[in-house]
């Protein structure tokens, strides 16, 4: 066999080669470059790919607490699916210069705006949450994406949070809400499906974490103080049970709107402010979680 057919014969090889491991591992590849295209590191979890985005340049107050970005400014894109064919949806947090700027490259970037609301209630400054949607190819989601994410103060790239011993009784948040999270510094997060049903949007399934999740998040303020917030995401048969168990433990429901378009059956996400002793927050946030069930 000569030289040249020697090398044909080894390209060839390569070729195949090359070919059977990006067949073996394109999803890794992908989601890799969807976290450098947004300048922040992704994580899978709940079966979806989650990239967080928050908004640490903002200081936000509400009467005399300092909120921290862990607590209520944490912008995020999620994608599930196939890369080749992934959805997107997600939260951005927005001030009100940024509103206007931010819609209009969405549009121009063909993403879906299904949702333009408050979360919380008397805070400075204001801010907007918009909630977003795409379907197509991640990375073409992603770069498109970027281009919006651009038009806001988000300071990227997204660095870690630096490290801080843990100021929050972790240990009580857990037991009381009745299963595990993560707590860094004055801040404990912990999350819920509480939406037993399948939920399509145009007919398709999404993943349950990331279009219909419920987060808690609680800040400890002083030690006899702790402040939280977040949302219960339940069907129609459940919101007034969740707003009347917070309600009664004087927890304020500060927002009930939707997240979604078209999505069936019907959601509704309530948005609440908890201000007062860990252990009292603790047990009006336990009874809006059973009523929520």
């Amino acid at each position: 066999m000569n030289s040249s057919a020697q090398f044909a014969i080894g390209m060839v090889f390569f070729v195949v080669v090359t070919a059977e491991a990006r067949a073996q591992s394109p999803n890794v590849s992908a989601w890799d470059s969807v976290g450098r295209i947004l300048q922040t590191s992704g994580s899978l979890a709940g079966g979806y790919y989650r990239y967080n985005l928050p908004r640490r340049d903002i200081t936000l107050r509400i009467g005399d607490v300092t909120v921290s970005p862990s607590l209520a400014l944490g912008a995020w894109a999620g994608f599930s699916g196939e890369s080749g064919d992934a959805t997107m949806m997600g939260d951005l947090v927005l001030t009100s210069p940024e509103v206007k700027p931010v819609q209009a490259e969405l549009r121009r970037q063909r993403l879906d705006v299904t949702a333009v609301h408050n979360h919380l209630t008397g805070e400075m400054p204001a801010i907007t949450y918009l909630h977003f949607h795409g379907q197509g190819e991640a990375i073409d989601l992603a770069r498109r994406l970027d281009h919006v994410i651009a038009l806001t103060g988000t300071p990227r790239p997204v660095s870690p949070p630096a490290a801080r011993a843990v100021g929050i009784d972790s240990a009580l948040v857990f037991k009381t809400l009745g299963r595990s999270g993560r707590a860094q510094g004055d801040v404990a997060q912990i999350s819920f499906v509480l939406v037993s049903d399948t939920v399509r949007v145009h007919g398709r399934p999404v993943t349950p974490a990331m279009a219909f999740g419920t987060p808690i998040n609680i800040q400890m303020v002083t030690p006899s103080r702790a402040v939280a917030t977040g949302d219960f995401a339940v069907t129609t048969g459940h919101a007034t049970p969740v707003v009347t168990a917070l309600t009664d433990h004087g927890i304020i429901a500060t927002a009930m709107h939707s997240h979604l378009i078209g999505e069936s059956p019907t959601l509704y996400y309530i948005h609440f402010w908890a201000d007062g002793p860990l252990p009292e927050v603790l047990a009006g946030l336990r009874a809006a979680l059973d009523a929520a069930r």
